[in-house]
């Protein structure tokens, strides 16, 4: 099945410093690709995956389950840590929740987590009554494009499948459960007005997570999709600074790949 325009995975080989970028749940790599170019044009390795069942028509995800989209990014860590000297996990909605377990999984081996409007909850869908609901109804509204920022649009779909939500309900209670094995310093980015995902998500992953090193910046003018919408250039900034700070070879002279 053909990849929608814009929802390609990107990758960039740069520094000894490598970036995971993992999308939201029913996205694209499209929403997180301004992203990934600002950090790829300061020489920094940058990973930016298709998740499985993501990017081309609801159908495909219909099929696909919590463990295709963690096992993919599973995968792009793990080569980035045999070929970086540090990397930092990045996410935005159902990607912080990926980031979370690969940093509760993966230890020592990621240096630094970034989350934009975190999942840590299943809201709406009748969340309750999904296990059963996926087998009479196959699909519901989609939760794309909640952009505040007038042309700005995200290429995800229209529906969400029930099975597909079935899984993130089952995969956010899981990584709630653990949350406390995250260590890694944290830079949590949280939008005021966010439709998809409440405040009330960041809030309950900052108490749960057992990091020291923990900076909260919330964003007043932007809705879920943070990464496109008025707020993108200060989470991007903002990143860049947090991943300078933990790997002091960022933006010298000279750095090369590898370590």
């Amino acid at each position: 099945m053909p990849v929608l325009p814009g929802a390609e995975p990107f990758r960039h080989e740069g520094g000894e410093v490598g970036v995971l970028l993992c999308h939201g749940f029913t996205g694209s790599p499209q929403s997180l690709r301004p992203w990934a170019d600002h950090l790829a044009e300061r020489d920094l390795t940058v990973s930016l995956p298709l998740l499985p069942g993501h990017g081309t028509r609801w159908e495909d995800m219909q099929v696909t389950g919590w463990q295709d989209w963690y096992a993919e990014v599973d995968r792009e860590l793990r080569d980035l840590v045999e070929r970086c000297a540090q990397v930092f996990v990045l996410g935005l909605s159902m990607g912080g929740a990926l980031a979370l377990r690969l940093a509760a999984k993966h230890g020592d081996a990621v240096s630094g987590l970034v989350l934009v409007n975190p999942g840590n909850k299943v809201h709406g869908l009748a969340a309750h009554a999904l296990p059963v609901a996926r087998h009479l109804v196959r699909t519901t509204k989609g939760v794309a494009d909640d952009i505040a920022l007038e042309g700005s649009h995200e290429v995800g779909y229209t529906r969400v499948p029930l099975h597909a939500a079935h899984s993130l309900r089952r995969f956010f209670r899981l990584v709630d459960g653990e949350l406390p094995q995250v260590t890694q310093p944290t830079l949590l980015l949280h939008s005021l007005q966010d439709h998809v995902v409440p405040p009330a998500d960041s809030a309950r992953i900052l108490s749960r997570i057992s990091s020291t090193d923990v900076t909260e910046i919330l964003l007043e003018q932007s809705y879920h999709v943070a990464t496109l919408d008025h707020d993108a250039e200060r989470i991007f900034d903002e990143s860049y600074a947090f991943i300078g700070r933990l790997a002091p070879s960022v933006g010298k002279k000279g750095s090369t790949a590898g370590g």
